[in-house]
């Protein structure tokens, strides 16, 4: 199957598949119960020094990527069970932030694309 990205406050689809939210605060505006999240695992979010560093700023998307990367090494615990579940089944990340190309869910989803490329193919 395949891991997706999305912003959650697009509507649910069923074609999500499972749906975890990797922000660590709660979107502003959005009431849990309209979330339709299968998860939020906010220990797959970035530290909160590197999410204050980062701050959105696509001048610093690699550099933010690298240190991210960095973090989720340490963090196999955690992002492992979203790769067995994504051998299975389509995995939603969803995300809060404005900028759909330079956040969290778009890192973590290439982070563990690449992963999965190297250890199931390679």
């Amino acid at each position: 199957m395949a891991i997706s990205v999305k912003r959650i406050y697009e509507a649910a689809a069923t074609s999500d598949g499972y749906r975890v939210l990797v922000d660590r605060v709660w979107p502003r505006g959005l009431k849990k119960e309209d979330a339709a999240l299968d998860a939020w695992a906010k220990e797959l979010a970035p530290s909160a020094s590197l999410r204050k560093w980062f701050g959105h700023d696509p001048a610093r998307w690699e550099a933010f990527r690298h240190r991210y990367a960095t973090e989720l090494d340490a963090q196999k615990a955690f992002w492992q069970p979203l790769v067995t579940r994504a051998e299975r089944q389509r995995v939603t990340l969803l995300f809060g932030a404005k900028d759909e190309d330079h956040n969290q869910a778009v890192a973590l989803k290439i982070y563990l694309d690449n992963w999965m490329r190297a250890n199931r193919l390679g």
